[in-house]
C-alpha cells in the first residue's frame, strides 16, 4: 500500500509586485495556516519516507516548515525544478518515477497541476486544493502502476477547517 500526500504551498504575498512569481514569500495569512495545517500533519499523519518539493519560495518554505515539524531532515528534502507549476501529467511522472521502498510520498506544489492531479489520477473530484490544503491519497499497488483513476482519496484538509485566516 502506497501513501501520497498532495500539499498545495501556504498562502504567498503579492505586495511586491516587482518580485518574480518564483520568489514570492509567504504572506501572514499563509504563515499562519502553515503553522496549523503542519502541526496537525505531524500529529495525525507518521513521517513520509520521502519529501520532493516545488523549490518555489512559497513551496519550499512551506516544505521545511512540514519537515521540521515532523522532524525530517530538511536536507533530505528533493526539490525538483520540474515541480513548479507543474501540469498533471509531469506530477505522475515525477510519482511513477519514486523508489518503491518510499511507502509514502509527501509533494508539495502548485495549483492548478496538484488539483488537476487529484481529479485524473484519483477516484474523487475536488473543485480546487486551497492553500496549505492536504491531500491524501493511497493506492494499492507501486508507484510505476500509477494511471488515471488509480488512487482512492483517504482524506482532504485546509486551513478554514481549522477557523477563519484573515490576511
Amino acid at each position: 500500500m502506497k501513501n501520497l500526500f498532495l500539499i498545495r504551498h501556504a498562502k504567498s504575498s503579492w505586495k511586491e509586485p516587482h518580485l518574480p512569481d518564483f520568489e514570492r514569500p509567504l504572506n501572514k495569512r499563509g504563515k499562519e495556516s502553515l503553522k496549523i495545517m503542519s502541526k496537525f500533519f505531524s500529529e495525525k499523519y507518521p513521517k513520509p519516507d520521502l519529501i520532493l518539493s516545488s523549490p518555489a519560495e512559497r513551496a519550499k518554505v512551506t516544505a521545511i516548515s512540514f519537515a521540521e515539524k515532523l522532524n525530517y531532515k530538511v536536507e533530505k528534502i528533493i526539490f525538483l525544478e520540474e515541480l513548479y507549476m507543474a501540469d498533471s501529467s509531469d506530477i505522475a511522472k515525477i510519482i511513477s518515477q519514486q523508489n518503491e521502498d518510499s511507502t509514502s510520498i509527501a509533494l508539495f506544489g502548485h495549483n492548478p497541476g496538484l488539483t488537476d492531479f487529484v481529479n485524473l489520477y484519483s477516484k474523487s473530484v475536488l473543485e480546487n486544493i486551497p492553500t496549505c490544503g492536504i491531500v491524501h491519497l493511497r493506492m494499492e499497488n507501486n508507484w510505476k502502476s500509477l494511471k488515471h483513476r488509480s488512487l482512492s482519496m483517504v482524506d482532504f484538509f485546509y486551513p478554514k477547517m481549522f477557523g477563519e485566516f484573515k490576511d
